[in-house]
C-alpha cells in the first residue's frame, strides 16, 4: 500500500487532488512551518559543520605545538635561552624550536595591554615556540632534562588549553545535531496537527466519499500527497533562503575567530539540499499515520 501511495505521489491523481481543499489555514500553516523549519535546519547544519571544523583544527594545531617559557633574571636570560634551544634541537620529536622576538611577544600581549607596551623595559619572560614532528616528543623526559640544564624553563604543551576548547567545540557540534533532530520532530508534530485538522474539517466530505465507495487508502493518499507536496514546496523555499543567508555571512578569518567561520565548504554545500527531501519524507510518514488514525476515528 505504501509503495502504491509513493507512486501516486510522484505521478499525481487529479481525482484525489479534489478531495483536499487547495487552500485554507492548514495549507498556509504547512507551508509556513516547513519553510521556517528548513531555514532553521540550514543554520543548525552549518553550525554543526563549522563546529566540527573548529574542533579538528584546534586539535591538530594545538597538539603539534608547545611553548617554553624562560623565567630568569635579565642577565641570565640569553644564556638560558641558548641552552634551552640546544636541548630542544637535540630532543627527538621536536621538528623546530625558535625564540620569539620582542616584536612577536609584544604582538601577543597587545590585545590585553595595548600596542605601546614597552616589552624591553619589563621583566617579560622569553618565549620559545616548539613545533613537533609526527612521532612527537616525551614531555616528561623533556621537563626533567630542562630542569637539570635550564632552571628557569617552564614547558607548556597546551594540553590544559587544548582539551577544553576541543571538548567545547565537539559539544557545540552535538548540540547543533540535536537541534536538527528537534527541528525534524517539531515539523512532524506540526504537520500531523495540520493533517488532523484538515481531516476533521472535511469529515462530511469523507463520509460522502465513503458512501460512493471510496476506500480509506484513496482518501488517506489524497491527504498524504497534498501535505507532502506542500511540505516539499515550503522546505525548498526555506532551504533556499537559508543557504542564501549562510552565503552572505562573513568568511572565515583569523581576526574574527570562530564567529566568521560558520558556513558550508566544498561538498558541504550539498548537504542542505537533502533538507527538503527529508522534510517531505517526514511529512509523508506523519500524514500517513495521522490520516489512518483519523479515518478510523471517523468510521
Amino acid at each position: 500500500m505504501i509503495g502504491a501511495l509513493s507512486r501516486n505521489l510522484l505521478k499525481g491523481d487529479k481525482r484525489a487532488d479534489r478531495v483536499v481543499p487547495p487552500s485554507g489555514f492548514t495549507a498556509n500553516l504547512t507551508l509556513f512551518v516547513s519553510g521556517a523549519m528548513a531555514f532553521l535546519a540550514v543554520f543548525a547544519l552549518a553550525l554543526s559543520l563549522a563546529s566540527g571544523r573548529v574542533a579538528d583544527r584546534w586539535a591538530s594545531e594545538l597538539a603539534r605545538s608547545a611553548t617554553l617559557r624562560i623565567n630568569a633574571p635579565a642577565e641570565q636570560r640569553a644564556a638560558q635561552t641558548e641552552a634551552a634551544l640546544r636541548v630542544l634541537r637535540q630532543t627527538p620529536g621536536v621538528a623546530e624550536a625558535r625564540a620569539l622576538t620582542l616584536e612577536e611577544q609584544a604582538a601577543l600581549l597587545a590585545p590585553w595591554f595595548g600596542p605601546d607596551l614597552p616589552v624591553d623595559a619589563l621583566p617579560v619572560p622569553q618565549l620559545i615556540e616548539i613545533i613537533e614532528d609526527e612521532p612527537g616528543y616525551d614531555p616528561s623526559g623533556l621537563r626533567l632534562r630542562l630542569s637539570a640544564e635550564v632552571p628557569g624553563a617552564v614547558l607548556d604543551d597546551h594540553g590544559r588549553w587544548r582539551r577544553p576548547l576541543v571538548d567545547a567545540a565537539n559539544a557545540l557540534r552535538r548540540l547543533a545535531l540535536i537541534s536538527v533532530l528537534l527541528i525534524g520532530g517539531a515539523t512532524a508534530a506540526m504537520i500531523t496537527l495540520a493533517a488532523k485538522a484538515s481531516l476533521a474539517a472535511n469529515a462530511q466530505v469523507i463520509e460522502v466519499l465513503r458512501l460512493i465507495g471510496a476506500r480509506d487508502s484513496f482518501i488517506a493518499g489524497a491527504f498524504v500527497r497534498r501535505f507532502t507536496l506542500r511540505t516539499l514546496l515550503g522546505a525548498c523555499a526555506g532551504t533556499l533562503f537559508g543557504m542564501t543567508a549562510v552565503l552572505l555571512l562573513p568568511g572565515a578569518s583569523e581576526a574574527g575567530g570562530f564567529l566568521t567561520g560558520i558556513g558550508f565548504q566544498g561538498i558541504g554545500w550539498v548537504l542542505p539540499l537533502l533538507i527538503p527531501v527529508t522534510g517531505a519524507a517526514v511529512a509523508f510518514a506523519a500524514t500517513w499515520v495521522a490520516a489512518r488514525r483519523k479515518l478510523k476515528e471517523l468510521s
